[in-house]
């Protein structure tokens, strides 16, 4: 499960250093795609898989699968983390999620997440205060 957030910068070449933290889960590949809220979603290759298979069962004829997998699908990157744990983030994905240097990466139990700092910064600012409201409709009972 991931968790936290993590502050890394994007070097001159495009390239994350993931956070030692996630690195053993993830050391295996990556799928790196477009997330909502202009943010990227980085799943370990299995989990990617599973979203794969999942996608997969729903009709051809449902228009919202065709759309969301279109997407999805389109933007993916694969790739296995170097021994520094750096993987590279291509230039439509860094354009889609509004990256330059400064990153929050942030653990999203069964995916990563990479936000650039000031749209995290602004995205947790304005929902920090629907939390508690958020809570009885995703968690039926609260905790």
């Amino acid at each position: 499960m991931f968790l936290g957030t993590h502050t890394p910068r994007l070097d001159d070449k495009g390239r994350l250093i993931l956070p030692a933290k996630f690195r053993d889960e993830l050391a295996g590949g990556v799928v790196i795609t477009k997330g909502q809220e202009r943010c990227l979603y980085v799943f370990p290759t299995p989990e990617f898989q599973r979203i794969a298979d999942q996608l997969r069962a729903q009709p051809m004829t449902h228009k919202a699968a065709r759309a969301y997998s279109r997407v999805f699908f389109a933007s993916a990157h694969d790739e296995v983390p170097d021994k520094q744990g750096r993987v590279t983030i291509p230039a439509h994905l860094r354009s889609y999620a509004g990256l330059d240097r400064d990153l929050v990466v942030i653990g999203a139990s069964t995916r990563v997440e990479i936000w650039d700092k000031v749209a995290w910064e602004t995205y947790l600012a304005e929902s920090e205060d629907d939390f508690a409201d958020i809570e009885e409709g995703v968690l039926p009972g609260g905790l």
